[in-house]
């Protein structure tokens, strides 16, 4: 369909420039007329009525905005902006507006001329069908109804947010659902990490017509798509109340993958675990890493991370523990040096920021497995008579003796191979603590973990920390922590409640 293109922008040469661009494409065009003002786009836009409308952003001030929109609601013409500053002001503006682009200043031609096909595309589709996604269908339902804290509106609309597995295919994704031809929509909205679209409540079916719009998706992208469907039918939960909820039902993705529609509607709840290792578990990944043991690790990641089941733990705390573990191969890495070979240290970053950001969290467990056998091939490949930090093997073989009362400074050297008064100057110089004080410390922690997640009595916790007299234990407690084991317990079980 050939189209009526109306471009307004205050300066000359890039007017001149975009009118050029759109002449030169391939794109039918009827009529490409310009403004250099906002008084005479309004002119030229209540005269010619456009299809299209380019139009610079900067050249609207607040006094003329409430008219612009306006304006675009009544008419409803395919809209492009401009703006010479990438601010999320501007690009909130043009969200709410519901605009197919939003253009920064200095242009490429590149991306003008994708945005001028987008539109063509746009154009087209609106032509073909009367009942396909029109923006003034839902010109009541801003950008700030649904992602700002109001009172219940009383129409009830249903929430299907859709999420690319890399975040740059946003932009595309938000251009295809807005062509797409979803029946009883109300809103399509843009936001940083996925597309938002409003359905009405009277729909029956919605979660179908996002299976096949994903199935669509696929024929054209490569780019996995997950899409979570918020049906629920309560008139006292408002839209940003729902908009929240299916945010964090989006998130079940990190245990199910992409390329699949989840159906909910209520509020999802997570579980909570512990976010750390606890010393036993510590000990245990020290253990696995000292006897290179690949096996028993998977093991260990796959009934820990990949058999989880409904309810789900927060994604957060799961990812707070892989760190944990990380630490652990931190450790491992300082111990034999493989901290000093830069491939190791590029790959660790990479981990660490697989933990933190990867969106699945099978990727995240195979990627950790992956680097801990590189780990082993070149801990096997170096020098084994390379000379190791004591200080840290000392650290760890304490960590895993503490709950013997009998432990010295003379075992700990020995187990390093190294004199005890040499071992005990290199810790100092390292650490800034003497034996007796890391050990003391070592021994304190755990007896504050006991105290918190267990209802031991005192006298055998004093002994499984290695303390054989539970008044000295009590004693050395009360000096190091502030208070007795006895307060500190009750003073935690309060505050955790």
């Amino acid at each position: 369909m050939e189209g009526k293109w109306l471009i307004a922008d205050r300066d000359l040469n890039e007017r001149e420039g975009l009118k050029w661009l759109l002449k030169t494409s391939s794109i039918p065009v009827t009529t490409i007329l310009s403004a250099s003002h906002y008084q005479e786009f309004v002119v030229w836009f209540e005269q010619e009525k456009p299809d299209v409308v380019l139009i610079e952003l900067d050249m609207i001030t607040k006094d003329d905005w409430s008219t612009f929109r306006d304006l675009m609601q009544i008419y409803d013409p395919i809209l492009l902006l401009t703006s010479a500053e990438g601010t999320f002001e501007k690009a909130r503006l043009a969200i709410d507006m519901q605009a197919l682009d939003l253009m920064i200043k200095p242009f490429s031609a590149t991306k003008v001329k994708s945005a001028f096909q987008k539109a063509a595309r746009k154009l087209r589709s609106k032509s073909q069908a009367d009942g396909i996604h029109h923006a003034n269908s839902y010109k009541d339902i801003s950008y700030e109804a649904l992602l700002l804290s109001q009172d219940p509106g009383a129409e009830i609309y249903h929430v299907a947010a859709f999420q690319t597995e890399s975040i740059t295919a946003n932009r595309t994704l938000h251009s295809f659902l807005a062509e797409y031809p979803f029946k009883d929509v109300h809103g399509i909205f843009a936001l940083d990490d996925m597309v938002v679209v409003l359905f009405s409540a009277m729909g029956n079916d919605i979660t179908e017509q996002c299976q096949k719009a994903m199935r669509k998706w696929e024929e054209e992208f490569s780019e996995p798509l997950a899409v979570v469907v918020h049906k629920g039918n309560s008139s006292a939960v408002t839209l940003n109340q729902k908009y929240l909820q299916t945010r964090k039902m989006l998130e079940l993705t990190y245990y199910k993958g992409y390329r699949q529609v989840v159906e909910f509607g209520h509020s999802p709840a997570w579980v909570h675990i512990d976010p750390f290792l606890a010393p036993p578990e510590q000990r245990t990944w020290v253990d696995m890493l000292t006897n290179v043991d690949l096996e028993k690790i998977k093991n260990w990641l796959y009934d820990e991370f990949l058999q989880l089941n409904d309810p789900y733990p927060d994604p957060g705390l799961v990812r707070i523990r892989l760190t944990s573990i990380l630490a652990q191969v931190r450790r491992y890495m300082k111990t034999y040096h493989l901290d000093e070979n830069q491939s190791y240290e590029q790959e660790y970053r990479y981990i660490f920021n697989s933990i933190l950001y990867d969106r699945v969290l099978y990727r995240t467990v195979q990627n950790l497995i992956l680097f801990i056998q590189k780990l082993f091939l070149g801990t096997e490949s170096s020098n084994r008579n390379q000379i190791q930090d004591p200080i840290e093997r000392g650290i760890v073989f304490m960590e895993e003796n503490f709950s013997n009362s009998m432990l010295r400074l003379e075992d700990v050297a020995a187990y390093v191979d190294r004199n005890p008064s040499y071992f005990s100057h290199l810790l100092i110089t390292k650490t800034g603590s003497s034996f007796t004080e890391s050990l003391t410390a070592i021994r304190m922690k755990e007896a504050k973990r006991l105290l918190i997640e267990t209802n031991k009595p005192i006298k055998e916790i004093s002994i499984l920390v290695g303390y054989q007299n539970a008044n000295y234990f009590s004693r050395m407690f009360k000096e190091l922590i502030g208070a007795s084991p006895k307060e500190f317990r009750l003073y935690k079980t309060d505050e955790y409640g």
